[in-house]
């Protein structure tokens, strides 16, 4: 009769999930920023830098069709700008894995609490992109 014990056992659980999905997200971002980053050497091998004058990012590495476009064509600077993404997105991910765990387990606070911070996450993405 007592379920607390499948309760904790299913926490436990998520925990672990959860903590693994952040694993894989951190280590694949960092993967994807490295690979960007070794092509841009080799790309820019032997050409010399001027940092005298800021160039800001280019129009087409502020929008995620714009850095897709980039990474088919293989440009660092787009594999560099996904792998950014990639990292931003592995928390948001995380708000949404926790949101699914809490209605499964059918804890109406939690999933209250996560679609709120959700809901948070998209209007400061929304907003800031306006």
């Amino acid at each position: 009769m007592d379920t607390g014990l499948k309760v904790e056992d299913s926490d436990r659980k998520m925990e672990i999930a959860i903590g693994q999905m952040l694993r894989y997200g951190v280590v694949g971002s960092g993967l994807v920023v490295a690979a960007g980053g070794a092509l841009y050497l080799g790309k820019s091998y032997g050409v010399a830098t001027r940092y005298a004058t800021f160039h800001a990012t280019a129009p087409s590495l502020r929008t995620i069709a714009g850095v897709l476009h980039g990474v088919g064509r293989l440009d660092p600077e787009s594999l560099i700008q996904l792998g950014i993404l990639l990292l931003i997105a592995t928390p948001v991910a995380r708000v949404v894995f926790c949101l699914v765990g809490f209605l499964v387990q059918r804890d109406h606070v939690y999933v209250a609490i996560s679609l709120l911070v959700l809901a948070i996450l998209v209007y400061s993405f929304v907003r800031g992109t306006s």
